[in-house]
Parts: C-alpha cells; structure tokens; sequence
C-alpha cells in the first residue's frame, strides 16, 4: 500500500512531499522553504536546519522522526560549506548514522541546501 503526503497550503507541486512504500518512508528533497513553498534564505547553518525542520515535519506525518532515516541525500550548493554541514549533520543524525551521498554545486544559486531522505518504518534495520 502507498501512502502519499501531499502539498500544505494548496502549494502546487509536481511531486509528492513523501511516498510511504512498505515500510519506506521516501522524503522528496527539502529546501529552506515555507509553508507556502517560498524560499526563506539565510546563512548556510539556516538553510540546512530549515530543511531538516521540514523533513522532520514531514516524518511525524507518518509518525517517525530522524532516527528512522536509514539514507539521507544531501545536496550543498558550496563545497566550502562541508566543514560546516558535516558537524552540523551530528547535531541532527546519531549512532547508527544513516547511509549517506552527498554532492556539491548542483543547486541553483538562490539555495544552499537541500536535503531527501529514506525513513524505514518496520521493527529493526541492520548497520555494517
């Protein structure tokens, strides 16, 4: 069975904020944006706890939180912001940290971040 999340607000989008399939959650990608789907800038720091604010709102949805992501794609507009997302990500991610890809420069200039996320929603998981 599939269960979708769809947009707040009347916000139109092409896609759904997340597709519940199984026991996978899969969280389409998160930007530092409002309710309305506008773009709230800021610094780096910002940007990326806005975006996982909206993972996170979206996850409770379906009754989960950061500790059922078991896959996060990160997606950060500067390289020289690395450092900086990487220490940020253990404020938000703990032991067993989820998998993880993380690619530089592939955002537009009017964002810093993005984040999409795989949340399992069964009994247990392994990590090797």
């Amino acid at each position: 069975m599939t269960q979708t999340t769809p947009a707040r607000d009347g916000h139109t989008t092409n896609f759904s904020r997340a597709v519940r399939a199984g026991d996978f959650v899969f969280v389409s990608g998160q930007a530092s944006v409002n309710d309305r789907g506008q773009i709230v800038p800021g610094s780096f720091a910002d940007e990326m706890h806005r975006s996982i604010e909206n993972v996170r709102d979206i996850l409770a949805e379906f009754n989960l939180d950061l500790a059922e992501v078991v896959k996060v794609s990160a997606y950060v507009q500067d390289p020289g912001d690395l450092a900086e997302f990487n220490r940020l990500y253990r404020s938000f991610f703990s032991h067993p940290l989820p998998a993880r890809t993380t690619l530089t420069n592939c955002l537009t200039d009017a964002i810093k971040f993005e984040i999409d996320v795989v949340a399992y929603a069964g009994t247990s998981h392994a990590v090797i």
